[in-house]
């Protein structure tokens, strides 16, 4: 295994899965989104955690699943991807659970959805009938009818809901299983924001309420993300969809809601030291300058493994031996470097924590680069193995 592997702390997100519930009560279910292989955690091991199937059985090809708890009872009802071909990795893993595909299915793309037993939320005619097209009346397809509240993305207009829902009712090949939107500032504090998420789920339930008049049955109702649970109880409806919660940050900056723990811990190691000199300069661009005799150990991890190259320059410092070196020069692409000092303490081979839990996290790196935490985990990329 590479010296750079990423820890992920199931018992972490089993914890943050309970805190959800406990804030939302018994009855709404909870759609895991496990999207993007789950912010980066592995979307395979995290499903099967969430729905209370065996985590140890569950790493993928080049990951170490030793010492990885059992799961216990279900703690999420279904779960939630972007793209067609991570729900149906999923069914190739032997998950049975619903399975939504949030994003905007291509017409290429039918069959798949079809073969794999995936949810679509769908938001316009052609879609519905390319789907009516391959499904099976012995089997009809369930589907979800997206409604743009405000979000401006994907979505039908609230006025065109009944519409669309009669067209897929009148299919014998399909079935309306619910109604969903996307909540845009549900995350947000300000009073103009509280006020546009309460329009947004005022203006939903006039929507579902259309079908209804219409004598059709709109199903599950679902809008709440992670913002929307930490900050709006009128947002749970029949359904919430976490996301960034799950993996331990706040939805909102500051953080503010439920404690959530992180799940992902990254770690390398301290493959080379080496002193140098007073005044010797040090890595591409000669980028930094020794201000006295000191040691520089190199890691091996760079922007290729996703510690973003903007973190160059930024004072951020790793732990190693219980101490926080700063990194120095510039983050290569397999390579970084730290100031390790003059006291000899840090010893080749040594292990160094980036971010996890009990130390920096990844909201640290994102504010040092101007983005948000969820970047940061979904760029630690594929060549670093996770260790369950």
């Amino acid at each position: 295994m590479r010296a750079t592997r990423a820890i992920i702390h199931l018992d972490n997100f089993g914890s943050n899965l309970k805190a959800v519930r406990a804030k939302i009560g018994p009855h709404p279910q909870i759609c895991a989104a496990i999207k993007a292989d789950a912010y980066g955690h592995g979307a395979i091991p995290l499903a099967r955690f969430a729905l209370g199937m065996d985590a140890e059985a569950t790493a993928p090809k080049g990951a170490d699943p030793s010492g990885s708890p059992l799961a216990g009872p279900p703690l999420a009802d279904c779960l939630a991807v972007a793209a067609v071909n991570e729900g149906a990795d999923l069914r190739q893993a032997g998950i049975k659970a619903r399975i939504f595909v949030l994003s905007q299915v291509l017409p290429e793309e039918v069959n798949d959805i079809v073969n794999a037993d995936l949810i679509p939320l769908v938001s316009d005619k052609e879609m519905i009938k390319a789907l009516a097209a391959v499904a099976s009346a012995s089997k009809p397809l369930e589907l979800h009818i997206k409604v743009d509240t405000g979000m401006g993305r994907l979505g039908c207009r609230p006025e065109d809901a009944a519409e669309l829902a009669a067209l897929i009712s009148g299919s014998k090949n399909l079935w309306l299983g619910g109604m969903a939107t996307h909540l845009s500032v549900a995350d947000s504090k300000s009073p103009s924001d509280i006020a546009y998420t309460k329009e947004q789920l005022a203006c939903f339930r006039q929507s579902a309420e259309s079908v209804r008049k219409a004598g059709i049955d709109p199903g599950l109702l679902h809008a709440a993300n992670s913002g929307a649970i930490c900050f709006h109880e009128d947002s749970y409806l029949d359904m919430v969809r976490p996301g960034i919660m799950l993996y331990g940050y706040s939805p909102a900056s500051p953080p503010d809601g439920p404690i959530s723990l992180p799940v992902m811990e990254l770690r390398s190691a301290v493959g080379f030291i080496k002193k140098v000199r007073a005044g010797e300069e040090i890595s591409y661009g000669r980028s930094w300058k020794a201000p006295e005799d000191t040691y520089v150990g190199t890691l091996s991890i760079g922007y290729a493994d996703g510690l973003p190259r903007l973190l160059s320059g930024t004072g951020y410092s790793v732990l190693i031996r219980g101490k926080t070196y700063p990194l120095i020069g510039r983050v290569n692409m397999d390579q970084c470097m730290v100031n390790l000092g003059n006291d000899g303490e840090v010893q080749r081979w040594d292990e160094a924590v980036i971010f996890g839990p009990g130390f920096s996290t990844a909201n640290d790196i994102a504010k040092k680069t101007s983005t948000i935490p969820h970047e940061i985990l979904c760029n630690i990329n594929k060549r670093v193995p996770r260790v369950y």
